[in-house]
């Protein structure tokens, strides 16, 4: 970049440095952000395929969860990074439809180039889909069906809806099921709203079985072990002490040297250790006690005197299960030996240590009410058991929130048919320019129902047309693809349901970054790059933009 200045060229950035300006910069952004949503458009659907990414380490992770896979992709190219963090967006405020989410992204940038190309300012692409954006949602609330917490069954087609594209249909049922009472055993009502804080919900992963021996505990289940050998492994009428503190002589805060002249001494001294150690024990026996969880370390005579006393305890419990511990039992975590009471004791009906899949495992069961539960996941390989635990997390994810707000909506592309149709109508009142970009959004919305269409192998024209046409009739706006049969049916009747939510938020990210990327038309390489100029790892590209 230079500029003259009498008759002499002024260097302002350094000679190598490329820089993209106008179309250019929106032209490889543009290209960048779809080359993202190609890679992950094939895995949509319950026909979805899967991807395997191998790390450099060689670790194989086999899935067609979007966000797992671009989370798992070495992605370089700055616009590129948007399109991963619309998935990691979509991820943390739904926990699902982060495919449809990027695949609408991509469309989105699409439709936008064909309209730049046709010199519409960007612009007034932006504006219009803004509009397109807001009029969706609105679209979108309208067709909205009120769903009851207490309706099992629909709560059971909305999980299972989520989980189709997750490989483990096949199980779907009993997974469904463990989710519904997991969501609805932690729900909490607060100023008139429901609540579900799916951090209250544990999952623990093991191999081996298969899918259908996953079971829902209500309680907690820790991987951990019994710190002695001489302690009981199965206490019935647990009464539990939740300790935040180390069952262990402390250390002085300042560096203290003691001084022992005498043999005499020395004993005393280790006396005086095991005595303190041993009031540590007698505290938890008095209060009544008989297991103890302790989120540091237990000190080997420590240990000696629980296993005496009959108490159950582990330690280096982390801080998270702690406070599950807490809300499933009942019991309060103590940070000071001396304040133990009984009040702050948790309950359950058993806890016990249990080998599963060669390893030990303590479950606290049989809570009476608890606001946090476990999941304890199960699969016949590695491979499987991590899938398996994605579809159980999409599928406590959507009950959540079709709990919290009470909404549902018809899926298979009903919904984006519906809302296409309306953008089209709209399209008309809006005049101008932006009328097109609303237009363009329209189009791009529907790119969903064709690669459900796609994914299944379907002719995706034929369905499209289908599809239309059933929304023009009077009670049409709930028909959707089925890839199953091919056909295109009511959704609502063939239990394909999903949360408002999962929609909303997918055109919300997308149309956002899709805007944004819109917006940029410079890209000039920032200073930070200079040292890697000087220092250019493997694979580098000297004074221009990361490569893809």
């Amino acid at each position: 970049m230079a500029a003259q200045m009498g008759g002499q060229p002024v260097l302002i950035l350094p000679e190598k440095v490329q820089r993209y300006l106008g179309r250019d910069a929106q032209r490889m952004n543009i290209m960048a952000a779809r080359v993202i949503a190609e890679a992950i458009r094939t895995t949509l659907g319950p026909r979805g395929m899967d991807k395997m990414l191998v790390d450099n380490l060689g670790d194989v992770t086999i899935t067609n969860d979007g966000v797992t896979i671009l989370d798992e992709m070495d992605v370089e190219h700055p616009a590129a990074k948007m399109m991963v963090e619309v998935a990691k967006a979509q991820e943390d405020e739904v926990g699902d439809g982060t495919t449809t989410a990027v695949v609408l992204a991509g469309e989105l940038l699409k439709k936008a180039e064909e309209l730049l190309d046709q010199d519409i300012h960007s612009t007034v692409i932006t504006a219009g889909y803004r509009l397109a954006a807001a009029k969706a949602q609105d679209i979108l609330d309208k067709m909205a069906v009120p769903v009851s917490r207490d309706d099992d069954k629909v709560l059971k087609q909305i999980v299972i809806t989520s989980m189709s594209s997750k490989g483990s249909e096949m199980r779907g049922e009993k997974l469904a099921e463990l989710c519904v009472k997991a969501v609805k055993q932690i729900v909490e009502e607060s100023d008139g709203k429901l609540e579900a804080d799916i951090d209250n919900i544990k999952v623990e992963k093991k191999s081996g079985g298969s899918s259908a021996d996953s079971k829902l505990i209500q309680g907690i289940v820790l991987d951990k072990e019994v710190v002695h050998p001489g302690m009981p492994k199965r206490i019935e009428k647990a009464k539990i002490a939740l300790l935040n503190l180390a069952l262990e002589v402390k250390e002085t805060e300042t560096d203290a040297k003691i001084n022992i002249t005498d043999p005499e001494q020395l004993r005393s001294f280790l006396d005086e250790e095991r005595r303190m150690l041993q009031e540590m024990v007698d505290q938890v026996k008095k209060v009544g006690a008989n297991v103890v969880l302790v989120q540091k370390g237990i000190d080997d005579i420590a240990q000696h005197y629980l296993a005496k006393a009959g108490i159950l305890a582990a330690r280096r419990v982390k801080e998270s299960d702690m406070e599950k511990l807490a809300r499933a039992t009942g019991g309060k975590i103590v940070t000071n030996i001396k304040d133990l009471t009984s009040d702050d004791l948790g309950t359950a009906a058993l806890v016990e240590e249990r080998k599963i899949a060669g390893e030990e495992m303590i479950f606290v069961e049989g809570c009476k009410d608890p606001k946090a539960v476990s999941l304890l996941v199960r699969g016949g390989t590695e491979h499987v058991v991590d899938e398996v635990e994605r579809a159980v997390h999409d599928g406590i994810s959507v009950i959540s929130a079709a709990i919290e707000d009470g909404k549902m909506i018809a899926g298979g592309g009903a919904s984006e048919i519906e809302v296409a149709k309306g953008l089209r109508e709209y399209s008309d009142t809006v005049g101008g320019r932006e009328a097109l970009a609303v237009n363009a959004f329209a189009d791009a919305i529907e790119t969903i129902p064709r690669t459900l269409a796609e994914n299944a192998g379907l002719d995706p024209i034929d369905i499209l047309v289908q599809l239309r046409s059933s929304h023009e009739k009077k009670d049409g706006k709930n028909i959707g693809v089925d890839v199953i049969s091919g056909k295109v049916l009511n959704t609502f009747d063939i239990g394909i349901i999903e949360p408002l939510r999962v929609k909303t938020q997918a055109i919300k990210s997308a149309s956002e970054v899709a805007e944004m990327i819109l917006r940029i038309d410079d890209v000039i390489a920032a200073g930070k790059l200079e040292k890697e100029e000087k220092e250019p790892g493997p694979g580098a590209e000297r004074g221009g933009m990361p490569p893809m």
